[in-house]
């Protein structure tokens, strides 16, 4: 299911881009930090903006978070901030929670708490998990400029056993299948006969619009 409106906790630098991408895509926002000089330079940015207290469950249940379709922890600085506030949000009925992880140690922790999934910021960036979490088929997403970027993509139940002839995504899109990873191996530059199955990858190249006209109309 599209998410439609997110929490993002903690308003650093990943979780200002993180935001910002969120809200190009066209999704509502709402940020929360205690720095207030953070909250106000997000102001304008996000569809709303909070100073508060994100540990204390009262201020979290005031401020709706369990009418949120994904809640992002993106606390940078404190460790027991972030899982307490990890936990709140699962309380609190939160239906997707994402948090940053500080070490890999902080990550096995958020998962042991039920996390859905652990980000780490080193690795990965504010914009690429901005796109995965409003595509759940999107594995990674590359941009290759401010038009162009390279998606990997999970093959949907309604794609298994088409060729990338009856697939025709050039024609249809404009974008273009340019590799399918599958168990077996990868195959570069396929062609119209090859068939992809529910286990594997596609490749996709083309510009931001293709590529997201080609996730509404046929995968999300």
């Amino acid at each position: 299911m599209k998410n439609n409106q997110f929490v993002i906790v903690g308003l650093g630098r990943f979780g200002s881009s993180l935001g910002r991408e969120l809200i190009k895509l066209g999704y509502e926002v709402l940020g929360i930090d205690r720095d207030e000089e953070a909250v106000q330079e997000m102001s304008n940015v996000l569809t709303y903006t909070v100073s508060a207290d994100c540990t204390d469950e009262e201020t979290l249940r005031s401020l709706g978070v369990r009418n949120f379709d994904c809640g992002v922890v993106a606390i940078g600085d404190d460790i027991q901030a972030s899982i307490l506030t990890t936990i709140l949000l699962k309380d609190l009925g939160v239906k997707r929670v994402v948090a940053k992880a500080m070490s890999e140690l902080h990550g096995r922790v958020l998962e042991k708490i039920g996390v859905d999934r652990v980000v780490y910021p080193e690795r990965d960036m504010g914009i690429r998990v901005a796109h995965q979490l409003v595509s759940p088929n999107l594995l990674d997403y590359i941009e290759l400029s401010k038009e162009y970027t390279i998606a990997e993509l999970s093959v949907p139940n309604c794609l298994n056993g088409k060729s990338l002839n009856e697939l025709n995504l050039r024609a249809r899109f404009g974008c273009s299948i340019v590799a399918i990873n599958k168990p077996s191996g990868i195959i570069i530059a396929p062609t119209a006969t090859d068939v992809v199955t529910e286990k594997d990858v596609m490749v996709v190249i083309g510009t931001n619009d293709q590529i997201d006209q080609f996730e509404e109309t046929i995968i999300r």
